[in-house]
């Protein structure tokens, strides 16, 4: 099937790209990697009146480090990401993460931004900024606005973004001394969106865990964060017997959907089994030993 007709503009810069969807407002959609929404205009699920493709504004793809922390342009392939050894070396979750994104095809064309502002519940980067409480920075007609994670997805493919609003850049905190982290996740396939996926960060401190971050994907509207579960963690010494009770706590509160590929129950199984693995991992890490 062919995509509804509809009228194709290429601005060159923010500016350009906001004034079109100011003019256009719900009747234009953003197009950067287009893994999503060329799909989506091929099965008509998706009919907009103009298409403001943003991949010429270069000035939107960027890996940067300011300020301690690390700042990712919103049109930044996630290939760029996969193969940045200052991605690696900084934001080291984000970077064993994306690798699960797709398959190196998507991951050619697929951009960060696209990911977070599309919004798909099963996804991985979404998970990955709510663990790491990263800022989402958007443009619009008033300006910027810095949003966290739980402002911005407001559901089931759903973002706080506004019509005239463009997501523009991705700032990731620093780890801080001793903090370590992992992602995991199943898929039925490779490259498939995964059944449930979980990112951990622990941070050791006197021998303890000080700070604890568990964030859960494919178990809900969008990414979940095990807040009860950290407090379970945050101050207590480290054991297998700990993270086990961190896991349960944290997959009994999930409220996944049943569908065709797997039962609510089967996904809150799997995402005890999971959150037990990735803080283990986290654990180990935190000590500063390699992957």
């Amino acid at each position: 099937m062919k995509p509804a007709p509809f009228r194709y503009a290429a601005p060159r810069s923010v500016g350009e790209a906001l004034a079109l969807l100011q003019e256009y407002g719900p009747k234009a959609k953003v197009l950067a990697g287009g893994q999503s929404l060329v799909p989506l205009l091929h099965m008509r699920l998706a009919r907009p009146e103009v298409l403001v493709d943003i991949n010429r504004i270069r000035a939107l793809a960027y890996i940067r480090r300011r300020d301690d922390r690390l700042h990712i342009g919103a049109l930044t392939r996630q290939r760029a990401v996969e193969a940045s050894a200052t991605v690696r070396r900084h934001v080291p979750l984000l970077w064993e993460a994306i690798r699960s994104v797709g398959h190196p095809q998507i991951r050619n064309r697929g951009t960060v931004g696209g990911s977070l502002a599309h919004a798909d519940p099963a996804a991985e980067l979404p998970a990955v900024v709510a663990a790491l409480d990263a800022e989402l920075v958007v443009a619009g007609p008033e300006g910027e606005r810095v949003l966290s994670p739980e402002e911005f997805f407001t559901g089931y493919l759903t973002t706080a973004l506004q019509p005239t609003e463009l997501l523009v850049e991705i700032r990731f905190p620093p780890p801080g001394e001793g903090t370590g982290s992992a992602f995991v996740e199943v898929a039925r396939r490779q490259g498939d969106f995964a059944l449930v996926g979980v990112a951990a960060v622990l941070q050791r401190r006197d021998g303890a865990i000080g700070q604890a971050r568990l964030a859960f994907t494919g178990v809900g509207p969008g990414p979940v964060r095990a807040r009860e579960a950290e407090r379970l963690l945050q101050g207590e010494t480290a054991t297998p017997r700990l993270f086990a009770q961190a896991a349960r706590e944290a997959s009994t509160r999930l409220e996944p959907p049943d569908d065709i590929h797997a039962t609510a129950q089967y996904r809150r199984d799997l995402a005890a089994v999971l959150a037990h693995r990735a803080l283990e991992a986290a654990w180990q890490r935190s000590r500063g030993r390699r992957r």
